[in-house]
């Protein structure tokens, strides 16, 4: 949210800088996250000067050109070659003299004196989109006759420099969502050393007119809209802004719409209160209704676009169509525009949780919905609305055409809050004088109705949403107060907290840096995804008020997030991929929720990157098995079992399982070639998900223990098996080390074939085996006793033959 602090200074008397405001702000709980000097006109229209022009006459090699002289209060008049058709004798005109910096958006140049034409120029004669004062170019800017020769534009257009501050107001802070509120807490910090008040402005002159144009209101939904207040004023004219209110939108970032329009933002972004104006001849049959439609009801925004709505939207409507989302975004047809001679505007208090539901099912986001979203104050409808209609006048003339229609049922009262002092001193750690608690509380607008020596009876306004308890309102007091300003304690009592006996953060640290060190990065992303990832829909974790349609779910598995992103860098030319992810799933079962911890690990692309030493080589399922391999030995969990799937899922064409103790480890494989197309992936993915609650669980009660290397030479013996294709490696390794556990080192597989020359049904391994005695140097004996039990076991077990 912007804040402009010249703006501020409307409603409080202070001389503190900038710097300090921003500060102040940031101590009583409005986080300033941005602080900018601003020009409401890039370059502040520095070196542009009133001038007259004196001469004109045609440029003599130059049909479209003309020479002028122009008087800019210097000893000699300029020469300045100008090719505005509409440039006079006798004009009031802005000049930029030479040197002077102009802006063309991102852009800029500068003035210098040339010859154009033979003709020396000394300057240039603007159009008001030439220095940023609007967007026409039919001819220079002709300035009123009382415009003073040699005087800055500056001065002229009254452009000042302001400073902006940007506050990340959280959604419990409904009473700052404006400028008074904001100059509210900057005026209860400042009032604690110095008599400070916000000044708000009066609206004592307001009057009714006549009563010509009562458009009468029928609220039928006083749920979805506790109170609506509205008016109408007749006779306006509808033009652009004056400079002081266009001024004010542009320092907040507004861009300046016409003059009904801008004092609506106007006073929205001064007192909170949202409006509306409606053009009142478009408004059929002269009534106002406030009310839900059928459900799938077209409507087209002010945004030309075409809406269906929820039977739940509240609506402004005619006696004939809707007219207006409540509170959230206009209608096309009713809007106000330059033809529009009478308006009725809307000032109302809408249910936040319907406006919220509304705004987000639609996927709009406005100043409105912003601050009805976090609850406006329902008491401020008629001041806003007098507001509004007294700067309309102002700017556009019109006569108030009615009565001010009030419809508030039910009125919404005051919290009333007991606030006892021992209270505030036990969560402050420190007795506060009781002068200085009144104070802080008056200044924020909280009424003491009652006092006794130990406590206060409080009645908190309604726009203090947040503020129900006596723990909330000491709360208000010590961030107004500033939490700096309490002193620490000389003692500080502290409770030793034993450290459980699994450390879960080091085993996914360990995880983490083993995985960084192989190559891969880590990725963060959004547990919230959509639906329409998933078949099954039963078991999903539905939001009741999705952000928008492509984040309705909370995510069921780590692997669309991680698609989501290789695509992302895919589209980028980074097609070459390893990255991991540590995240949460969640699933609906049954009557309960189930959350699960897992690590998500991907490769895609080339195995290693571009370079003339190395091959070029696409990854493939077993580089994915190996750094899981490598991982489980890491933890001292190398003697999981795994199951090879062949057969595809919903996620894998083919996958491979690890389990422990009938506990899944790791599920692995090469992701679905359906899914991969619906994400328009052209390389392979590969995919392991990690369960890490089980992980954590099993690497937690290992013990890796660490050998001295051995003092003695290893021995290395090769065979060439014949075996059934349905037999796999693991079957072999597993057995190798069964048979033999003292010696046997390592086994390794270096060389499949199957093909030609083979019987039907069979494949052909070629294993290594390493042999090593801790004690002693091995013979040839040894190894060779050793190998014909293998082969033996191997022919038994598996049915392997020597080739």
């Amino acid at each position: 949210m912007k804040i402009s602090y010249s703006w501020l200074k409307n409603y409080i008397k202070t001389d503190i800088k900038p710097e300090e405001v921003a500060q102040l702000l940031t101590d009583t709980g409005l986080e300033v996250e941005g602080f900018e000097k601003i020009q409401t006109v890039k370059g502040g229209l520095e070196g542009l000067v009133i001038g007259e022009v004196l001469t004109k006459t045609k440029h003599p090699d130059a049909d479209r050109l003309n020479v002028t002289t122009v008087n800019v209060g210097g000893q000699e008049p300029l020469q300045i070659v100008c090719g505005a058709a509409n440039v006079a004798v006798g004009q009031k005109v802005v000049v930029a003299t030479v040197g002077t910096t102009l802006y063309n958006g991102e852009e800029s140049f500068q003035i210098k004196k040339s010859k154009i034409r033979g003709e020396v120029s000394e300057g240039m004669i603007c159009a008001e989109d030439e220095i940023g004062l609007g967007n026409s170019h039919d001819g220079i800017m002709v300035l009123n006759a009382d415009a003073k020769i040699g005087s800055l534009a500056k001065e002229y257009f009254k452009i000042e420099d302001d400073f902006v501050f940007e506050i990340g107001l959280t959604p419990n802070r409904t009473d700052a969502t404006s400028h008074i509120g904001v100059a509210r807490d900057l005026a209860a910090a400042l009032n604690i050393k110095n008599p400070t008040t916000i000044v708000r402005p009066s609206v004592d002159a307001f009057k009714v007119d006549n009563v010509n144009l009562t458009i009468p209101v029928e609220v039928l939904d006083t749920e979805r809209c506790p109170r609506y207040t509205g008016i109408t004023l007749s006779g306006i004219e509808v033009k652009d802004s004056p400079d002081w209110l266009k001024n004010k939108l542009l320092a907040i970032g507004l861009k300046p719409i016409n003059n009904i329009v801008d004092v609506t933002n106007f006073v929205l972004h001064e007192t909170g209160q949202p409006l509306h104006a409606f053009d009142a001849d478009k408004i059929a049959g002269k009534k106002v209704i406030v009310k839900t439609v059928a459900d799938q009801t077209l409507f087209t925004t002010l945004d030309d676009k075409e809406r269906k709505l929820s039977a739940t939207d509240l609506m402004i409507c005619n006696t004939n169509e809707p007219m207006c989302i409540a509170g959230v975004f206009g209608g096309a047809k009713s809007g106000v525009n330059n033809s529009t001679k009478n308006i009725f505007l809307e000032s109302a208090y809408f249910n936040p949780v319907s406006v919220r539901k509304t705004a987000k099912f639609h996927g709009l986001n406005t100043d409105a919905s912003f601050r009805y979203e976090r609850g406006a104050d329902p008491n401020i409808t008629v001041y806003a609305l007098k507001r509004a209609i007294l700067l309309m006048q102002e700017v556009a003339g019109g006569k108030v055409s009615s009565e001010i229609i009030d419809v508030y049922p039910k009125p919404i009262q005051d919290f009333n809050v007991e606030l006892a002092y021992s209270t505030c001193d036990k969560l402050i750690g420190e007795k506060l004088d009781r002068a200085i608690i009144k104070k802080i509380l008056l200044s924020l607008d909280i009424k003491i109705v009652n006092e006794t020596a130990e406590s206060l009876m409080l009645q908190i306004p309604p726009f203090k949403a947040d503020v129900q308890r006596d723990v909330d309102v000491v709360e208000e007091i010590l961030r107004v107060f500033g939490y700096n300003n309490i002193k620490l304690p000389d003692l500080m009592s502290s409770a030793l907290v034993y450290r459980p006996s699994v450390d879960k953060d080091k085993i996914i640290n360990t995880l983490s840096d083993l995985l960084v060190s192989q190559g891969f990065n880590e990725i963060l992303s959004n547990s919230l995804t959509k639906s329409s990832y998933y078949q099954e829909k039963d078991s999903l974790v539905k939001l009741l008020n999705p952000l928008s349609s492509e984040l309705d779910v909370m995510r069921q598995t780590l692997l669309f997030n991680g698609l989501e992103t290789i695509v992302y860098n895919q589209n980028r030319k980074s097609p070459n991929i390893k990255f991991f992810e540590i995240g949460k799933t969640y699933t609906k079962q049954s009557d309960k929720f189930v959350e699960n911890s897992f690590v998500g690990i991907f490769i895609s692309g080339n195995y290693a990157q571009e370079n003339w030493s190395v091959n070029k080589s696409a990854t493939n399922f077993f580089h994915l098995k190996g750094y899981v391999q490598t991982i489980l030995e890491k933890f001292g969990l190398a003697e999981a079992n795994f199951l090879f799937n062949q057969e595809s899922d919903s996620l894998f064409n083919y996958a491979l399982t690890y389990q422990l103790n009938d506990k899944e480890l790791v599920k692995l494989g090469k992701v679905s070639t359906k899914i991969q197309k619906q994400f328009d992936i052209t390389n392979e993915v590969f995919y392991a998900q990690i369960n890490l609650d089980n992980f954590i669980k099993l690497a937690s009660k290992t013990k890796i223990q660490y050998k001295e290397i051995g003092k003695y030479p290893s021995v290395r013996r090769d065979l060439a098996l014949l075996i059934d294709k349905q037999i796999n490696y693991h079957q072999l390794e597993k057995l190798a080390y069964k048979q033999e556990k003292r010696l046997l080192k390592q086994v390794n597989l270096f060389d499949v074939y199957e093909g030609k020359n083979l019987e039907e049904g069979k494949k052909s391994y070629a294993v290594s085996f390493v042999f090593q005695d801790d004690e002693k140097t091995l013979t040839d004996v040894q190894i060779d006793k050793t190998m014909e039990r293998l082969i033996q076991v191997f022919n038994t077990e598996l049915g392997a033959k020597l080739r």
